[in-house]
């Protein structure tokens, strides 16, 4: 059975930056072999994208809000996916998931069949 693990939500203010990873865990589970994206879901609102990295690493695609603030890299020898997140604003608030699709990198959220439960980010004005 396969496991996606997201750590390193909290709270921090306006303009600072947070780092979160993604740890995958199962017997025959690689990073490697999934493209791997980042989700949120605020208050009230759909789940959305936030970034995805391609299975072998060399592509990335950011959602425009996030684009120039934000980095997602993968670490193949730990398992993980991490997301930097830098000049964080109020509406970056949300809960963060990482997810794993098994074919070539995608936005779209119904894509991803694997999830974690998510990390909860706050941003305080």
């Amino acid at each position: 059975q396969v496991h996606l693990v997201e750590t390193g939500g909290g709270l921090v203010q306006a303009g600072g930056s947070l780092r979160l990873s993604c740890a995958a865990s199962g017997r025959t589970f690689s990073i490697s072999s999934y493209s791997m994206g980042w989700f949120r879901q605020a208050p009230g609102k759909e789940r959305e994208f936030v970034a995805a990295i391609s299975r072998s690493g060399g592509r990335t695609f950011y959602a425009d809000s996030v684009k120039g603030r934000f980095a997602i890299s993968g670490d193949n020898a730990k398992n993980t996916v991490n997301l930097q997140m830098n000049s964080l604003i109020v509406e970056d608030t949300a809960v963060y998931y990482c997810a794993a699709h098994p074919l070539s990198v995608t936005a779209a959220t119904s894509s991803y069949v694997i999830w974690g439960q998510g990390t909860q980010v706050t941003i305080s004005s």
